[in-house]
């Protein structure tokens, strides 16, 4: 049984032993044109002992969504929203500081089960075309649905260097039962697992990302990025992902308060 790794864990790990930053990026990634995920947002991660990166989504105007392990034992974190890049110049870029966040009351470190929390921001951020948020679905995904993951994690399991522009890439749900072969009974059913044509999926750095599918022109949030073989980003095994769909109560009833 191949075990998976806490993107996480791997990030601290690597810090730990050799320096290289361990964000991640999506591996057989596309750039995102301007404005096409504009509800994604960019983490840093400060914890009393490390400092690590995460991807979220706005999800109301106070409140970005993430994994669990990405906020847990945070202290600060600094959230960009708006913008594609994260470091060169972008007009449409905001940036925000928070140290209040919800980690979901049932998550385990142990087996990441219910792998999700939420950033509460200090102020109401404006909407515009190239920064507005999305909500999570609620109902079932369908076996074998196309899902766009995004982030700023690795492009490969070679360069630990995050990518500048924003990536993303469409891969195909597969059932709990398929995806128990590769990581056995560890997957439960608030787990969901996708693959690409090839090695196309999450890497380190793109944990706390979006799984979103599109109905039109607009998105809806049905996934959270959690996890990743231990062979490495690109082998062929599945990207797993926290299903957003039975935390769907528990998100809105806490953001419905601040979303205009």
């Amino acid at each position: 049984m191949v075990l998976f790794y806490l993107l996480l864990t791997l990030t601290c790990f690597l810090n730990q032993t050799n320096g290289t930053s361990s964000q991640t990026r999506v591996i057989g990634g596309e750039d995102a044109r301007a404005g096409q995920f504009p509800f994604a947002a960019a983490i840093q991660v400060q914890t009393s002992t490390s400092r690590f990166f995460c991807g979220g989504t706005l999800t109301a105007n106070q409140w970005v969504a993430t994994s669990g392990h990405c906020v847990y034992n945070g202290v600060v974190f600094t959230i960009q929203l708006g913008s594609n890049e994260l470091v060169s110049d972008d007009p449409n870029r905001v940036t925000v500081s928070s140290s209040t966040y919800i980690l979901h009351p049932d998550f385990n470190p142990e087996t990441i089960e219910n792998d999700i929390g939420l950033i509460k921001l200090r102020m109401s951020v404006e909407y515009h075309i190239y920064l507005h948020p999305i909500h999570p679905r609620e109902g079932t995904l369908s076996d074998n649905a196309s899902v766009y993951v995004l982030g700023w994690g690795q492009t490969s399991d070679s360069d630990a260097e995050l990518s500048n522009s924003l990536q993303y890439s469409v891969l195909s749900v597969i059932t709990n039962a398929e995806c128990r072969i590769t990581y056995g009974n560890q997957i439960t059913d608030k787990m969901i697992c996708a693959i690409g044509n090839y090695n196309e999926g999450t890497c380190t750095g793109d944990n706390g990302g979006g799984m979103v599918v599109q109905n039109g022109r607009t998105y809806a949030l049905v996934g959270i990025a959690s996890f990743v073989s231990s062979d490495g980003c690109e082998s062929i095994h599945p990207s797993g992902f926290t299903r957003t769909a039975p935390y769907y109560e528990w998100m809105t009833n806490i953001t419905k308060e601040t979303d205009d």
